[in-house]
């Protein structure tokens, strides 16, 4: 088989694997860090790419003469917009920055929220890039005015390797600018806002060779000239659910567990009623050129910041050690709302995600957690009931009885937290695999050379090598 690289960024970390369907290896991690400058939040764009080629370097140098193509799969919703000369026009914002506050009204004042939705099916959250993008062609009207493209993390990080600017379907399938049912730009939205469709690029779809490396990048990692750059699937969860060891049948969800929780089903056509807008799900593009329907859940960031807290507080938890700890805690007496707008941005030392959840039970007349490992186990409770719900309203707008969840991704590490989510909705729960969006990512690559004729296929093969957990749901 050949080798493929794998660059999978996520909001934590960030990794270059090497590998096939059979086996993969990790050649370089780094850290993920926003940069905070005044009241902004930003990505250290210039450091990730940085990294990348340290990755690419090491790749090449471990695995001379066998590795065919490089894909990379981002988080979604994030750009960087470029002038004329095709210059990075400042660093690209973080979704979580607050500039994004109060602008889905200000949109909503001039597109109906029910025509937003009807035109992207889209869910609504304030972190999108259209509330992003009416952000800054509003606040910053003179830097507007000097864009000329738009591009994705993703499709900005593939143009700096090969030159060639192309927008990727699933990661444009995040912006609530995309509409699926016409699979293009929403000519509609982009239009009535004034956001200027002359800078949105051609949309390729997963599997598509966006172009060779440039001569720069392949003297600074030592890569061979015929190496190409291929769209994986640029979204990370279109990556990820691609990985989807499944059997075939229609009969199950997914649920992409990380930072964010993505829990949905695989369609043919988007899912847009009227119930879907009331349950508030979005339509997002398949690395098979489908939909993914599903919902996006606020997930394991509220844990990431409780435990990025208690370590600035010299408390030194293990992610292991955290599970260990909501394990021995036993039921706890409290819940939250995961997607509680108070829970979406970084806590602070005055204002902490420990103290966000105390607050919640005591506005909620709820007896607020004493101790960490309480919070720990409310915090895995809490997404467990969300998930069964989640999983009930799929089943409302989509006609389909789900019988099977396959958890992927990080959390699927986290056994309790599967169990949880077996006894909550009351169905069989299959964990793995936990590199699920780098399998997908190299799956999608494997497609596009040939070597395997199908996702299908490919899932077969992951199912095959690697492992995948089963947890039957407690009764009585």
């Amino acid at each position: 088989m050949n080798k493929y690289v794998a660059v999978d960024l996520g909001a934590e970390s960030g990794r270059v694997i090497v590998g096939n369907l059979q086996e993969i290896d990790i050649v370089h991690r780094f850290p993920n860090k926003p940069i905070r400058i005044g009241d902004s939040i930003f990505w250290n764009i210039l450091g990730i790419f940085g990294e990348i080629k340290k990755g690419l370097k090491n790749a090449f140098e471990k695995y001379p003469k066998q590795i065919r193509s490089i894909g990379i799969d981002t988080w979604g919703v994030d750009f960087g917009l470029l002038d004329s000369e095709g210059v990075l026009i400042g660093n690209p914002y973080h979704y979580r920055d607050r500039r994004t506050d109060g602008m889905m009204d200000r949109v909503f004042s001039e597109v109906s929220r029910d025509k937003v939705y009807r035109e992207t099916g889209v869910q609504f959250m304030q972190i999108n890039t259209l509330y992003q993008l009416f952000s800054f062609a509003r606040n910053k009207p003179g830097l507007f005015k000097a864009a000329k493209h738009f591009l994705t993390i993703p499709d900005l990080l593939n143009y700096w390797l090969t030159g060639i600017m192309k927008n990727e379907y699933s990661i444009a399938t995040t912006t609530q600018l995309y509409n699926p049912s016409k699979r293009a730009w929403s000519e509609n939205i982009i239009e009535e806002l004034n956001l200027k469709r002359e800078i949105f690029n051609e949309i390729v779809m997963p599997g598509t060779e966006i172009g060779k490396l440039l001569p720069h990048i392949t003297e600074e990692t030592g890569a061979g000239p015929d190496v190409a750059v291929i769209a994986p699937g640029c979204h990370d969860t279109a990556c990820a659910v691609a990985s989807v060891p499944s059997t075939g049948q229609s009969e199950y969800a997914y649920l992409s567990s990380g930072t964010w929780s993505l829990l949905g089903i695989e369609s043919p056509r988007p899912v847009i009623s009227g119930k879907s807008l009331e349950y508030n799900f979005t339509n997002e593009g398949a690395a098979d050129g489908g939909i993914r329907v599903l919902k996006n859940i606020m997930g394991l960031w509220i844990l990431q910041e409780c435990r990025r807290f208690w370590t600035e507080q010299g408390k030194e938890y293990s992610y292991a050690r955290l599970a260990d700890m909501a394990e021995a805690a036993g039921t706890v007496d409290f819940r939250i709302d995961p997607d509680d707008p108070r829970f979406l941005k970084p806590g602070l030392i005055d204002n902490s995600m420990a103290d966000r959840i105390r607050e919640y039970c005591r506005e909620t007349e709820q007896k607020p957690p004493e101790s960490d490992a309480g919070i720990v186990r409310g915090i895995l409770e809490s997404l467990a009931d969300k998930y069964a719900v989640t999983i009930h309203e799929l089943e409302e707008i989509s006609g389909r009885s789900i019988e099977k969840l396959y958890i992927i991704g990080g959390g699927s590490r986290n056994s309790l937290l599967c169990r949880l989510t077996a006894d909550a909705s009351g169905i069989t729960v299959y964990a793995g695999p936990v590199e699920a969006t780098a399998l997908g990512n190299i799956m999608i690559q494997a497609l596009s050379a040939a070597e395997i004729g199908s996702i299908s296929q490919g899932r077969g093969i992951i199912r095959e090598n690697f492992g995948v957990k089963k947890y039957l749901p407690e009764t009585g």
